[in-house]
């Protein structure tokens, strides 16, 4: 990775790396690390175990501050704001895909607009600030990046959790996600996942991961049922 990106990478964070290559590794997919690097070990995933665990204690702390809830209404606020749309939706606010390392499968795959894997970089991202520069780095970045979209009011469901708090607030009754399709080379799975309600299908969505599809499959159902009644 060149200088010139890591600056403009460390450009949007607002942040001065003392060791850049930790910033290198956090972009560096597995793939890359395996294919390039010949070692998987140089990928982010380590860093984006860290940062994962990083990213709660964060958020968890600033929700205990800001806001006067019950403790079941902190976690549901957490998850939402934790959860792989939510982490996908900075990094594409923030256009962090071009940054990414991604082996040659892939990257042909489309693998650099990704939710799962741009969820990963940007907690793998918050792994490389914290070992860098301790929780006094790592916390306003993650103030900026994730905390301010409730203080902005946004709706942090996820399409899933929209289809299901609509469905308790109509006929209630279990939404199933079912597998219909599995296909491609082991680097390059496509997942095909529908979602059921009452022995019904009401929407299918394909992604390169299970959880992917089945956010998809949810949107889709959410256009169908929408001013319209179950049927």
């Amino acid at each position: 990775m060149s200088r010139a990106a890591l600056e403009a990478l460390e450009e949007i964070l607002g942040y001065r790396f003392a060791r850049p290559e930790l910033l290198e590794q956090a972009v560096t997919h597995i793939s890359y690390a395996n294919e390039v690097l010949g070692c998987a070990m140089q990928g982010n995933e380590r860093l984006e175990f860290l940062g994962d665990a990083v990213l709660e204690l964060v958020s968890s702390r600033w929700l205990y501050d800001h806001l006067a809830v019950p403790e079941g209404q902190l976690s549901r606020t957490r998850a939402a704001l934790v959860c792989e749309n939510s982490l996908c939706q900075v990094a594409l606010d923030h256009g962090l895909g071009r940054f990414l390392r991604l082996g040659k499968g892939l990257e042909q795959a489309g693998g650099r607009s990704r939710p799962a894997i741009l969820e990963d970089m940007v907690e793998s991202i918050f792994g490389a600030v914290y070992l860098d520069g301790g929780l006094e780095a790592v916390t306003p970045i993650i103030e900026k990046w994730v905390l301010t979209r409730l203080r902005m009011g946004e709706d942090l469901r996820d399409d899933k959790t929209k289809l299901q708090e609509l469905v308790q607030a109509g006929p209630g009754g279990a939404v199933e996600y079912r597998l219909e399709e599995e296909s491609g080379p082991p680097h390059r799975r496509v997942f095909r996942m529908s979602v059921y309600y009452d022995g019904k299908k009401y929407g299918c969505g394909s992604g390169g991961s299970k959880k992917e599809a089945e956010q998809k499959a949810a949107a889709q159902a959410l256009q169908r049922i929408r001013g319209k009644k179950w049927s």
